[in-house]
């Protein structure tokens, strides 16, 4: 007579962070483990970290995601645990203690620092270098999107974007302020946008963009629906200065010496700018000027004292940016110097400075980043495993990647204890 199957393993789990990584965990640990003891803890009051407070409102596909996740809490017995902070609130020795599998996916959503735009000296116009920033008019896209989204820790005080912006990054996070500060306040209002800063972002009114990144154009990290987009924004003309037929599109050193590898759809990338530009209505009344190959070199400010649209009485405010070409990208000009009232950089994420949570001290010498294994029972996943690259979808993958290693993982363990018990 064979002997029943044994029962499949039932452990409890914690997941630290309830943004879309830590929610397709545990959507793959709940399909494996049905009885299973699943608590999602998140140090805000309600869940879906970069679905709510990082997608851009007026993407409601992409918003309409955390849908799926409300099944998970509302039927497939998963428990949020909100406004508990993993360091402070509870310790992850306690949480290690208390549950057979910790996974870690806080993402990285601290805005990555330009040194000379955000934290060096900046130079006053005609006069000896002014204090050291943060300069007012420097923003990371990071906060200007929390506020987008009605973060519960931003604020708009200080908020001044003017009538000339600078926007640093040619990815979709720049491509999306783009869109977003050319659009109506009551239109922003009207996909949830808080009335104070759908008034901070259009107050200006901006009259004109200069979007600047470092790579050619070919290598540019937007997606090209996102430009596209683009060319559905009325009264705008969109410019750019790309070398265009002057370069090998193809050159993949060019794309190399900035850093990046040539994508294959680079080619459609050109194009897409080239025939944003040219069905842009030429006598549009505001501008969107495109400039790609060029590196962030320095930010200047305005004489304290000067006073700018909304600026504050001895305050330094940013007045003007300069770039340098990006060797082998094509650009014909040593420098590229443009005035503005704002500078938005959109060029990344990283830790927050003084996180609790920080993966290289907490992983042990056996860990196996690969399979997101930090230390015995502990991983990690999404951003805070691999890094702040890759959309939703990249962190639905990572997280079947980390759920069928920790399905192995105890599995195998509750395997060779079951050897073990049989043995005796």
């Amino acid at each position: 007579m064979n002997e029943p199957a044994a029962p499949k393993p039932a452990p409890r789990i914690a997941i630290v962070g309830a943004g879309p990584a830590g929610c397709y965990t545990a959507q793959f640990l709940r399909k494996r483990w049905s009885l299973a003891d699943i608590v999602i803890y998140d140090r805000h009051d309600a869940p879906y970290g970069l679905i709510r407070y990082g997608v851009a409102p007026d993407h409601l596909g992409t918003k309409a995601i955390a849908k799926q996740f409300d099944r998970l809490f509302a039927r497939d017995g998963v428990t949020f645990v909100g406004a508990t902070d993993i360091g402070t609130d509870l310790t992850l020795d306690q949480l290690q203690a208390d549950f057979d599998v910790v996974v870690l996916a806080t993402g990285l959503w601290a805005d990555r620092m330009i040194d000379t735009f955000h934290s060096a000296a900046t130079t006053a116009v005609g006069a000896a270098p002014v204090a050291a920033a943060p300069l007012a008019g420097v923003y990371g896209a990071g906060r200007l999107t929390r506020l987008i989204n009605g973060h519960p820790a931003e604020s708009v005080q200080g908020l001044h974007i003017g009538r000339r912006t600078v926007i640093v990054g040619n990815g979709n996070v720049a491509v999306d302020l783009v869109r977003l500060m050319l659009t109506p306040a009551e239109v922003l209002v009207s996909h949830g946008v808080p009335n104070e800063v759908a008034a901070a972002l259009t107050a200006g009114p901006l009259e004109h963009m200069d979007v600047v990144g470092r790579s050619p154009v070919y290598a540019a990290k937007f997606d090209l629906a996102m430009i596209r987009e683009l060319g559905k924004l009325d009264d705008v003309r969109f410019t750019s200065d790309s070398p265009g037929d002057d370069v090998d599109e193809n050159d993949e050193t060019a794309a190399q010496a900035a850093g990046t590898d040539a994508p294959a759809d680079g080619t459609a990338k050109a194009d897409a700018i080239r025939e944003l530009v040219e069905g842009s209505s030429p006598t549009a009344t505001r501008t969107v000027a495109f400039h790609f190959g060029w590196t962030p070199d320095r930010v200047f400010a305005s004489d304290a004292g000067e006073v700018g649209d909304a600026g504050e009485a001895g305050e330094a405010r940013v007045s003007r940016v300069t770039f340098t070409a990006t060797p082998g990208a094509g650009q014909r000009d040593a420098t590229l110097e443009l005035s503005t009232d704002s500078v938005c950089t959109a060029v990344g994420f990283t830790e927050t400075e003084g996180a609790l949570l920080r993966r290289d001290a907490i992983a042990s010498p056996t860990a196996d980043l690969e399979r997101g294994l930090l230390a015995d029972g502990l991983y990690c996943v999404g951003w805070f495993r691999r890094g702040p690259v890759g959309t939703i979808p990249a962190n639905r993958a990572d997280a079947r990647t980390v759920a069928d290693a920790i399905i192995h993982d105890v599995e195998a363990a509750a395997a060779v204890l079951e050897a073990a018990v049989t043995s005796t």
